[in-house]
């Protein structure tokens, strides 16, 4: 399921966002995967003119894709991206969707093949926080962690050094890492004072 008009109207800004938009070429192909309601994909079309599909399983966020002019087509993402052939985007972007997914490794092996480079988003559970709440005796809850435990359906939390951990098991190179607390960049210790983190990477050895 698909439209094709596209809504040009000012977006009130967003950190996570523009920090993704940062990333992106003006005129490239992008697949939004678990688009929610095309927010993120309006933002990148008005910005930069993108040529983008959003994948979405849930019927209300297709109809407000719908409403706000994205092509979104109505997918599990846990069953692959097998309608996709290689190379068919610019960029494929997993965003605050990473700690929900089921098969992590195969989505991530999957969005560099149907794409040139992903990027994803997702909560740090290393945040200093989190940390807090858990020596404490409780689950996290936080403005990225908003669930309680028994309702929350991330199931994979990690923390940025479980991530490049992974990506290193994988093969997979990290272009670049954006680690942000509100509209705060953090670089002292990210892993610990960051709340939101950001990874552009390839399948393809990194050049110069």
């Amino acid at each position: 399921m698909m439209t094709n008009e596209v809504s040009h109207t000012q977006l009130p800004s967003r950190p996570d966002y523009d920090a993704i938009a940062a990333w992106i070429k003006p005129e490239s192909r992008v697949l939004d995967l678990g688009c929610g309601d095309g927010s993120l994909l309006r933002h990148l079309k008005n910005q930069l003119n993108v040529h983008g599909y959003g994948i979405e399983i849930d019927t209300q966020n297709i109809l407000a894709c719908f409403e706000n002019g994205i092509n979104v087509i109505h997918s599990d993402l846990e069953s692959g991206l097998s309608g996709f052939g290689d190379d068919s985007f610019d960029y494929v972007i997993l965003s605050q969707t990473l700690q929900a997914m089921k098969n992590t490794e195969k989505i991530i092996l999957e969005m560099l093949r149907v794409g040139k480079q992903g990027i994803v988003s997702f909560p740090n559970f290393g945040y200093w926080k989190n940390r807090l709440q858990v020596f404490s005796g409780r689950m996290p809850i936080s403005r990225c962690l908003p669930y309680e435990w028994y309702n929350t359906p991330n199931i994979h939390l990690c923390t940025l050094h479980d991530f490049e951990q992974l990506c290193h098991q994988l093969q997979v190179n990290i272009l670049e890492q954006r680690v942000m607390n509100g509209e705060r960049k953090m670089v002292l210790l990210p892993n610990l004072f960051g709340m939101l983190a950001f990874y552009r990477f390839s399948r393809e050895p990194k050049t110069g």
